[in-house]
């Protein structure tokens, strides 16, 4: 007997399928992988721009009361925002570089580890370079 669509007997056509789903499960699978290594990095970018973020709210606020009385109330405010900004730098270069660690990309070229330890690194130098020239040049 035939099978639908098929001009192979029906026991072969199921062997043929059996095979066929593992081999695709596997390709599935790794693909996933892949998607969850470029969801990782857009992650990162997410965590970036919201430690940018913190960091802009505390030079703004800080340019907006600068000349409230005590000074050092409107420093002291903004530098809590870019710390909270430097710690955020420094959570995504420590969860992203934990999830590429766990992970195998297949086709895609992930983002090397020393490249986010960079990016971090360099915003959260920024930072306290921008928090120091706040407390002792404004």
């Amino acid at each position: 007997m035939l099978c639908e669509n098929h001009y192979l007997p029906c026991e072969w056509v199921v062997m043929e399928h059996s095979t066929d789903r593992t081999e695709l499960a596997g390709e599935r699978t790794d693909l996933a992988e892949d998607r969850t290594v470029l969801a990782n990095e857009r992650t990162f970018a997410g965590w970036m721009r919201t430690g940018l973020a913190a960091v802009g709210i505390g030079l703004g606020f800080n340019a907006l009361f600068g000349k409230m009385e005590p000074t050092w109330l409107p420093k002291a405010i903004a530098s809590c925002f870019i710390v909270s900004g430097m710690v955020i730098f420094y959570l995504a270069e420590r969860n992203s570089c934990s999830v590429l660690e766990r992970l195998d990309a297949h086709s895609v070229q992930p983002l090397r580890r020393m490249n986010l330890r960079l990016v971090a690194s360099l915003m959260g130098i920024g930072s306290a370079v921008l928090m120091g020239g706040m407390w002792f040049l404004l």
